[in-house]
């Protein structure tokens, strides 16, 4: 054979080894995006969404390794029942399992971890609160011992980022504050007075309780949020618009679930029905708001 019929025929090896390469890459590519559509349409059916790009992309591989495995066991036929995509998909069998185990039943002011229900008064600090309840919940399940924490601590010291006392802020920004400080100290130490002050960083020092970090509940999942209630008191936001929540005195509320998040509050219980109770700083010294999930 003649080294021209070499060459011809090396760059045609060549030619459709590119085009077999070129075909893979283009099938892998065509895959990966439309996991990714799937991904995003699965997201718009049960309303999920995620804090940031990160744990989108995270989800987004567990939710992409979960169909494959869904449509294996469904091609190789070999069972008398099917699988199908659910709410589920975007969780590993681990977190599946701890969603999933949720007692029947949980009442946190039994278990000693819940302080009286406090009044914020005027102060729009109602984020203080909810992250302030969710951190005594911890402390008493930790140590064993209740201690009312500072909520004004909070609205006079946590104020160099989003949180600005009376005005309103958000209970991550909280928690925030409180790893990077070291800790919170109790109501005793600094007792609330329902309008913005100037921190006594004295106060805030002498530290009563500590946290390591938090995480947040993936959004729009109530069997997540009731195994989070099942677990330790928590801190949730909550549309607290309408005439029927602003003058709420007692019983199940049943009324309209805005999903514009203006009010921080913190579950105290879950139980069959499943309907879980609230402590609501907006409320008078002893009542408790129970409120339907959704």
């Amino acid at each position: 054979m003649s080294s021209r019929n070499c060459t011809s025929l090396a760059c045609l090896l060549l030619l459709l080894f590119s085009a077999s390469l070129l075909s893979h890459v283009a099938s892998r590519l065509l895959s990966e995006n439309s996991s990714y559509e799937s991904h995003e349409q699965w997201m718009a059916r049960y309303g999920r969404t995620y804090k940031d790009a990160a744990e989108k992309e995270r989800r987004s591989k567990i939710f992409h390794d979960n169909v494959q495995y869904i449509q294996s066991f469904n091609n190789a036929m070999n069972k008398g029942y099917k699988l199908a995509v659910n709410e589920f998909a975007d969780l590993t069998n681990e977190q599946y399992e701890n969603v999933t185990a949720v007692p029947s039943s949980m009442d946190w002011r039994k278990k000693g971890a819940v302080t009286p229900v406090k009044d914020q008064g005027q102060c729009g600090c109602c984020w203080a609160f909810s992250a302030v309840a969710a951190m005594e919940g911890i402390t008493q399940l930790k140590t064993g011992k209740l201690v009312s924490l500072s909520e004004q601590e909070l609205v006079d010291c946590d104020t160099s980022g989003v949180d600005q006392g009376c005005e309103g802020g958000l209970m991550d920004n909280a928690f925030d504050f409180v790893v990077n400080n070291k800790g919170l100290t109790t109501e005793t130490n600094y007792p609330y007075k329902g309008v913005d002050g100037t921190c006594n960083s004295n106060e805030a020092s002498n530290y009563a309780a500590s946290i390591t970090g938090h995480e947040d509940v993936p959004a729009n999942s109530e069997s997540a949020l009731l195994k989070a209630v099942a677990s330790q008191p928590v801190s949730v936001a909550i549309d607290a618009s309408g005439s029927d929540f602003q003058f709420y005195s007692s019983g199940v509320f049943t009324g309209d679930c805005g999903t514009e998040l203006d009010h921080g509050v913190g579950p105290l219980s879950e139980d069959d029905e499943p309907y879980p109770c609230y402590t609501n700083p907006l409320a008078s010294a002893e009542s408790k708001l129970a409120s339907k999930p959704g």
